[in-house]
């Protein structure tokens, strides 16, 4: 019982960092966001923040590495409730999803403004491979199979895709007018997809 409720603490603890961590960060920014906001926004003791994440770089990174999974997991879940079996829908409804994403201030300001300055570039494009990579190639490797593209070289297509959809977000997230821009940046990207195909 004694363990089960240490456990339960730390669960509690760390939920709070984060969940204050997301609200301050997403508002504020990594670098107007000190770590007495977080621990008093969650509740907790500035221990608490060392002893689970070592110091606010370390919460910033379980963010957004929260904020991403949650991002994928929506671009599945939109895909999943369209019913499609087209696959090229599919990808529109995804790419569709992930722009809109793009246009929300958490998103802007969390993932897309300071990830990369505070993770370093090569962490942060690490991250965006762990968590975009594989489903730009799992999309990939369903449509070769189908017979809608030829058989290219997957991985390094997939890496070519994966930073223009990534180019393509931060064009909607800094643009003026979000929504035109993502309608844009949409079709020039099924324009890309489009150029791989097959003729039917």
């Amino acid at each position: 019982m004694p363990r089960r409720s240490q456990e339960d603490r730390s669960r509690t603890t760390k939920a709070a960092l984060e969940q204050a961590g997301r609200r301050l960060f997403g508002e504020r920014g990594f670098a107007g966001t000190s770590a007495e906001q977080l621990v008093a926004e969650a509740g907790v003791t500035r221990g608490a923040l060392h002893h689970h994440y070592g110091d606010k770089r370390g919460l910033f990174v379980a963010v957004l590495e929260q904020l991403e999974v949650g991002n994928m997991a929506e671009i599945e879940n939109a895909i999943a409730a369209s019913g499609t079996d087209d696959l090229l829908a599919a990808m529109a409804i995804g790419l569709n999803t992930f722009l809109e994403i793009c246009q929300r201030p958490e998103m802007i300001r969390i993932a897309l403004y300071d990830a990369p300055a505070v993770l370093g570039w090569q962490a942060f494009r690490e991250l965006e491979i762990r968590h975009g990579l594989g489903m730009t190639m799992r999309q990939l490797e369903a449509a070769r199979e189908a017979g809608l593209i030829p058989d290219i070289p997957i991985h390094t297509v997939a890496h070519l895709l994966l930073a223009a959809i990534t180019e393509a977000g931060h064009i909607v997230a800094h643009a003026a007018d979000k929504d035109a821009a993502r309608l844009e940046a949409q079709q020039s990207l099924m324009l890309l997809v489009g150029g791989l195909l097959l003729p039917q």
